[in-house]
């Protein structure tokens, strides 16, 4: 009973957003957008995440290897959108500053920050117990 009850909110939520996209002055635009997105993510995200997560298998600092990539790709989805965008913002105070800069030097600190845990947790740790 509860699938049911859940595959009709669903249905109902697409019949939302079919009617918010046809409500939309340019909804061709919006479905190309979507499609876009879909192909992006299905093409060449995913399986680049999936060729990294193998590449990674076996490796002992593959968690500080994945943290890494996860706060890197977590801020090009925040940033990516305010730098494609063609045009100027609607809201000047949107980009006031280089983001494109900004974010590079971001994602140096942390390959950065990612090196130096790598690197740390490579050396032997060093007792300090007096024996």
């Amino acid at each position: 009973m509860l699938r049911y009850g859940v595959g009709c909110l669903g249905l109902v939520l697409i019949g939302i957003g079919a009617w918010r996209v046809a409500d939309q002055p340019d909804p061709l635009g919006v479905v190309v957008w979507l499609a876009g997105a879909v192909v992006l993510h299905d093409g060449i995200i995913a399986p680049l995440v999936l060729a990294i997560g193998l590449l990674l298998v076996g490796r002992p600092e593959r968690g500080v290897l994945r943290g890494a990539l996860v706060v890197a790709g977590s801020l090009v989805l925040i940033a990516l959108p305010l730098l494609v965008r063609p045009g100027e913002p609607p809201n000047p105070s949107a980009l006031p500053l280089p983001y494109g800069r900004n974010l590079v030097i971001v994602l140096a600190a942390v390959v950065v920050v990612a090196v130096i845990l790598v690197r740390r947790r490579g050396r032997p740790q060093r007792s300090t117990d007096d024996d």
